[in-house]
């Protein structure tokens, strides 16, 4: 007697797949292709009719103009933009993780509803606070400085519902208990088992919050000056005149991106082996 057994086919990607997938890489090119296109040419370039699709020989030069550039800093800019994001990605990446496995595991009176006053703040536009934040940061005398910067942005309620949702999901609360059971009080059954789990929405929100912090402009351009800035508010000095110089201002951009792109490309094979870690074990 046989025994008849089962077998799960698992279907290739079709032309369709590839085609689709091509297509959206492309677009998702375009912008980077466009600015290097006009970033290697001149004044004249972006109002050309007959621009040609073929990048110049000009971005090296329009780049080290904007770097020699006494209005734009680059490197005091560049080094500020390192400090905020960084410190400002470990802040929320710590604190939201903290709050999140609270929130997520831990049984305290008003748990329910402080969880949602945080999650209510989201729906608060930051431009309603900017005034009232720029008068407490000059009543601080911090006006000016990075920590006007930073310290607003220390967690954000979107970190906290992110690695809340996430341990809620992917940390059963059996590996607490067995933790506890063991011996291990509340901080050593985070770091041991919580952290752990939520590594890879950690890596995750470290990126996101990297990214928004770095391309941040409203808030640095009110609250800093003009002697210390951050890159994005350092760039806009390229196209404080009457006359906007696109080439260079093009060139500025994608020199702010370099840095966005060197992390993507050192980071990226980790974070996709750690999404996948963690959808394998939950």
């Amino acid at each position: 007697m046989f025994k008849r057994t089962s077998m799960v086919h698992i279907s290739r990607p079709t032309w369709f797949t590839y085609t689709a997938l091509a297509i959206v890489m492309l677009a998702s090119l375009f912008p980077f292709y466009w600015s290097f296109l006009i970033g290697s040419g001149d004044a004249t370039t972006v109002r050309d009719p007959n621009m040609s699709w073929i990048p110049g020989g000009n971005f090296i030069e329009n780049a080290m103009t904007v770097i020699q550039n006494p209005a734009v800093n680059f490197w005091k800019a560049l080094w500020n933009s390192i400090i905020v994001s960084t410190t400002v990605s470990i802040s929320t990446v710590v604190l939201s993780t903290l709050a999140g496995f609270a929130f997520a595991k831990l049984r305290f009176k008003g748990n329910r509803g402080l969880f949602v006053a945080v999650i209510a703040t989201m729906a608060v536009p930051v431009q309603l606070g900017i005034v009232p934040l720029y008068i407490l940061m000059a009543e601080f005398g911090w006006t000016g400085s990075l920590g006007a910067v930073i310290l607003p942005a220390l967690v954000t309620a979107f970190g906290v519902f992110w690695m809340t949702q996430y341990l809620q999901q992917s940390l059963p609360t059996e590996l607490i208990e067995a933790a506890r059971v063991d011996g291990c009080n509340m901080i050593r059954t985070f770091w041991h088992v919580g952290v752990p789990a939520a590594r890879p929405a950690a890596a995750m929100l470290f990126l996101f919050t990297f990214v928004t912090a770095w391309n941040n402009f409203l808030w640095p351009l009110i609250v800093l000056d003009q002697s210390n800035p951050t890159l994005p508010v350092a760039l806009s000095m390229l196209q404080a005149n009457y006359f906007v110089d696109y080439s260079l201002v093009l060139a500025g951009v994608l020199l702010a991106t370099v840095p966005l792109l060197i992390l993507f490309i050192f980071t990226g094979r980790q974070l996709v082996a750690g999404i996948m870690a963690g959808a394998v074990k939950g």
